[in-house]
């Protein structure tokens, strides 16, 4: 078959790998978004809706399996375009709580971040074990490995909010998440655009001998 209509021969190890990190960022989130309303957490909503827009991002993976090459661009292109709308949703959250004030829980969020750091980090290492990624693979471990981080933040914005009783840290680390996801959505289009020139033979813009 030409490059723009590739089968993806992994499929099945990655189809299977798919389903189980989709499942887990679907449990995950709605562990972030029900700890995250009583805790009165930016943060923890933040990774809520990141790990949604995950879940959506791995089962659109999944449809692009067996898809082209060009379908698979597609699918990270849409990935990384739905990271960029949710930094800036998450970014106008924090300011909102910022003038109206917010009285987050330091120890829901630590423990919700410890939960969901264990499961991400799961995840992370079912996606790194697999080989022969292609662009789409390449994002879904961008994910994870976003996700990861965030978890870690969380713990420590925890901490500080336990220490000082004020907000701030935990509309810091949501502003960090919103950053996070903004340079991961960068870096998939930029790798959709790489993987055009991949395709072509090419790389910026020149031919391969």
């Amino acid at each position: 078959m030409s490059g723009g209509h590739e089968v993806d021969v992994g499929s099945p190890e990655k189809r299977k790998t798919l389903w189980v990190v989709l499942w887990l960022n679907v449990a995950i989130a709605i562990g972030f978004f029900a700890v995250g309303y009583f805790a009165d957490s930016n943060a923890l909503l933040a990774n809520g809706l990141d790990n949604s827009s995950d879940a959506i991002v791995y089962a659109l993976s999944l449809l692009a399996l067996t898809r082209s090459r060009t379908w698979k661009r597609g699918a990270a292109r849409f990935s990384g375009i739905m990271l960029l709308i949710f930094s800036a949703g998450v970014i106008f959250d924090a300011y909102r709580r910022f003038v109206e004030g917010s009285d987050p829980g330091g120890m829901l969020m630590m423990a919700m971040a410890f939960v969901a750091g264990l499961v991400n980090l799961y995840c992370l290492r079912l996606l790194q074990k697999m080989e022969n990624k292609d662009v789409n693979m390449r994002a879904a471990t961008t994910f994870s490995f976003n996700d990861f981080i965030s978890n870690g933040g969380i713990i420590i914005a925890g901490i500080v909010v336990l220490i000082t009783g004020a907000n701030w840290p935990d509309l810091v680390v949501g502003i960090a998440v919103a950053c996070i996801a903004l340079y991961g959505g960068v870096q998939i289009l930029r790798d959709t655009h790489m993987d055009v020139h991949e395709e072509a033979g090419t790389v910026h813009g020149e031919k391969r001998n």
